[in-house]
């Protein structure tokens, strides 16, 4: 599948939602893991400030990636961000979108390094 980077450089990036559990299905309650490492997944809804528009992303980060106190209104920065396109079928109506994916998201709070992201 095809994973385009995303430049966080000159966006400012602030926790809207804390961390939590990847749900793979919500039947079961079964929690999503990477499927090469076996890491428990987990979703950070940021705000994503950037090119005078703002955001709210879902994005998908490892378990061990997830450093700092995440509370909503954190200034946080996202390592290795990529944007993966998805199609789906499900009940005979096709679904789209966009899923984000990062190797870390990492509290700015009292770094001293402001909000922008790394």
């Amino acid at each position: 599948m095809r994973q385009i980077p995303v430049d966080t450089s000159a966006a400012t990036v602030m926790v809207a939602k804390t961390p939590q559990p990847k749900v793979r299905d919500r039947r079961t309650g079964e929690i999503a893991t990477d499927a090469e490492t076996g890491a428990k997944l987990m979703t950070v809804d940021v705000m994503f400030a950037a090119n005078d528009e703002v955001e709210i992303l879902s994005v998908t980060v490892p378990e061990t990636g997830i450093s700092g106190d995440l509370t909503m209104g954190t200034p946080a920065a996202l390592t290795g961000l990529v944007a993966r396109p998805w199609e789906n079928e499900f009940n005979g109506q096709k679904r789209h979108g966009i899923a984000f994916r990062a190797v870390a998201v990492t509290s700015l709070a009292n770094t001293g390094t402001g909000s922008k992201a790394a």
